[in-house]
């Protein structure tokens, strides 16, 4: 039951203040928001984009412009998402929206003063932390963060209620229990794998094992270091015995780039691709990589692309961190690094090849244990936290 007596079904305007047409995990959006609707909900999902896109694959969206400058660029559009959520302000159950949105949306509830007609929950996600080394951030990175904190101290005094991607994740930013309405850690689409592993040829893998990483090519995510691991793993053989394929865009991805050009091959670099072509590159490869540190900014954190590895019907090669445990548990299809050391890695990869016949048997139980982490279910954890807020 809505909170609004007008309406059985809730209601829900979702602000994302980036473009969900070309953002690495849009479909963190997209998916939650279909499967939110499947099961009652009236999801307005607003994000930054030319005002003619109004869907992205098979969900419907909202798009408003805005102008590419720093700063100003966020004024503007949340200006435009104010508009539209006051013109929908007594017909709405809940306002969900993520630290970016924070300036503009919390303030809404001093609205209620003058609202006689019901108003909506104003909910907070946070779903990342900062990620940029203080010793390698710049000064837009380290404003991002102190408003990241100022955003998240503020929220748990004025937001009405809270969720977060982990438990962990909510621990980390103090969001009090009180506060805390649940938590909906990332997902998958199971039917968009299949592909990767209908095409997959995994006799290949006995003479050459490719690996893939997907995903932000930023300094922190301890990228190059798997590079040298590669590198070092090949060195004494005379034919390269891994080869390791990143997909993306991010700080590092210049020197990665270079150093893949000095390496014979063995390391390439992609540009990035839209999520529909994600499965094709996994069908090319045997393993799946997050090589991430042990730091709490990735420990907290609930990787996509993990559980987009074990959909498309691939073993894991991770390092022994609680975001990769938490998943993976006992499950037998992961090779662990137990440090994040060139070192270590290469030990892992050493498992690999010595394993590499038992490849395909892993790939099977990783995709038999991706059925538990659905985007369907995450959306399920999500309505759940909002329909008990509003019961």
């Amino acid at each position: 039951m809505s909170l609004n007596n007008e309406y059985i079904e809730p209601s829900l305007i979702w602000v994302y203040s980036d473009s969900l047409d070309a953002d690495l995990d849009a479909a963190t959006w997209l998916q939650t928001t279909k499967y939110l609707r499947q099961m009652g909900w009236r999801v307005n999902l607003i994000h930054a984009g030319p005002p003619d896109l109004t869907q992205i694959g098979d969900v419907e969206v909202t798009s408003i412009p805005k102008p590419d400058i720093y700063l100003v660029k966020q004024v503007v559009f949340h200006l435009k998402v104010l508009g539209e959520v006051t013109r929908r302000w007594k017909t709405t159950d809940v306002v969900l929206f993520h630290q970016m949105s924070a300036p503009w949306l919390l303030p809404l509830r001093f609205l209620r003063t003058f609202s006689r007609q019901g108003s909506p929950l104003i909910v907070m996600d946070t779903r990342t932390a900062p990620m940029i080394p203080k010793e390698l951030a710049s000064t837009r990175d380290r404003l991002r963060t102190l408003f990241d904190t100022i955003t998240n101290r503020v929220a748990n005094y004025l937001a009405d209620g809270q969720t977060a991607i982990t438990i962990r994740m909510a621990e980390m930013m103090k969001i009090p229990d009180k506060q805390l309405m649940g938590v909906w850690p990332s997902g998958v689409n199971l039917e968009l794998f299949i592909e990767a592993r209908q095409f997959r040829d995994w006799d290949s893998a006995t003479e050459q094992v490719h690996i893939i990483y997907v995903g932000a090519l930023h300094h922190p995510r301890n990228l190059m270091n798997f590079c040298r691991a590669v590198v070092s793993a090949n060195k004494t053989y005379r034919q390269p015995r891994f080869v390791f394929t990143l997909v993306g865009n991010g700080t590092e991805r210049e020197e990665l780039e270079a150093y893949a050009a000095k390496n014979g091959g063995c390391v390439r670099v992609l540009p990035p691709v839209p999520h529909e072509q994600i499965p094709s590159l996994l069908s090319q490869a045997h393993i799946g990589v997050l090589p991430f540190p042990d730091q709490e900014r990735f420990r907290v954190s609930s990787p996509i692309k993990l559980f987009e590895y074990m959909a498309s019907g691939m073993p894991i090669l991770a390092t022994h961190i609680d975001c990769h445990t938490d998943v993976v548990g006992s499950g037998g299809y992961a090779f662990w690094a137990y440090d994040e050391s060139v070192e270590g890695l290469e030990l892992a990869l050493e498992e690999v090849w010595d394993k590499r016949q038992t490849l395909p048997e892993k790939g099977n139980l990783a995709a038999a244990a991706a059925h538990n982490w659905t985007w369907e279910s995450s959306a399920k954890k999500l309505d759940n936290a909002l329909q008990e807020s509003l019961a």
